[in-house]
C-alpha cells in the first residue's frame, strides 16, 4: 500500500486555512456548517472540517491528526484513510446539524480515526495525562466524556459531533478488521527479534 502522507497534507491545509481565517474573517462564516443554511450550502459539510475557531482548537486537533492519522494511514493505506477521514467528517457533520446551530473543526473526522484504531490496534498504548491506556480503553474514556458533556455541557465543544464521527470509525474499523488481523498474540517461543517484529506490527 502506497503511503502518501495524506494525514500531514490535510494538517498543512488546515494550518494554511487558519492563517487565512485570521486575515479574512468572512471565510469562517462562508464555509462553516450552519444548520439553517445547509440546504443552500451543502458543500459546507466538507469545508467545515478545515476551519478552526482558535489557535488552541487548531493545535489540539492537528496534534491528534498528525499522530493518530499517520498511524492509521500506514496501517490501512492512504485511500482508505481518506475515505474514513471524510466520511467520518460527514457523519460528524450530520450530528452537528441535529444538535448545534453551527460547527467548525476537524475533530469529528479525527474521532473517526480514533474509532478505527480502537478496533484495528486495540492494545496500542495511548497516554491519558500520564497514565498509559490501551487504545480501546482510551476511546471508551473519551466517548464517556463526550456522552456526559452532551447532556451537561454548555460550552463550545461539539460532543455530538465527536460521537457521530466515532461511531462511523468504529463501524468501518469492524469492517476492515478481517483484512488487517489484530487478534494475533505473541508466541511464548518467539525469539527477541520475532517478538519485536510482532510488537511493531500489532502494537503500534
Amino acid at each position: 500500500m502506497k503511503y502518501n502522507w495524506y494525514a500531514f497534507k490535510i494538517l498543512a491545509i488546515c494550518v494554511i486555512v487558519f492563517i487565512i481565517q485570521n486575515f479574512y474573517t468572512e471565510l469562517t462564516d462562508q464555509f462553516s456548517l450552519t444548520s439553517s443554511e445547509f440546504l443552500s450550502r451543502p458543500w459546507t459539510i466538507i469545508t467545515y472540517l478545515f476551519l478552526h475557531g482558535s489557535l488552541e482548537h487548531l493545535i489540539y486537533n492537528m496534534l491528534a491528526l498528525g499522530l493518530f492519522g499517520s498511524i492509521l494511514e500506514k496501517i490501512i493505506g492512504s485511500k482508505k484513510f481518506l475515505l474514513i477521514y471524510f466520511v467520518s467528517g460527514i457523519f460528524a457533520g450530520i450530528g452537528s446539524l441535529i444538535f448545534y446551530s453551527s460547527s467548525i473543526g476537524a475533530s469529528g473526522a479525527i474521532y473517526g480515526i480514533l474509532g478505527a484504531l480502537a478496533i484495528l490496534r486495540p492494545r496500542m498504548a495511548v497516554y491519558i495525562g500520564f497514565a498509559p491506556l490501551p487504545m480501546a480503553l482510551a476511546v471508551v474514556f473519551w466517548a464517556a466524556g463526550d456522552l456526559l458533556g452532551l447532556f451537561s455541557s454548555t460550552g463550545l465543544i461539539g460532543h455530538a459531533t465527536h460521537l457521530f464521527g466515532l461511531v462511523f470509525g468504529l463501524v468501518y474499523g469492524i469492517y476492515l478488521r478481517k483484512y488487517y488481523k489484530v487478534d494475533k498474540k505473541p508466541n511464548e517461543k518467539m525469539g527477541d527479534e520475532e517478538f519485536r517484529d510482532w510488537e511493531e506490527k500489532y502494537m503500534k
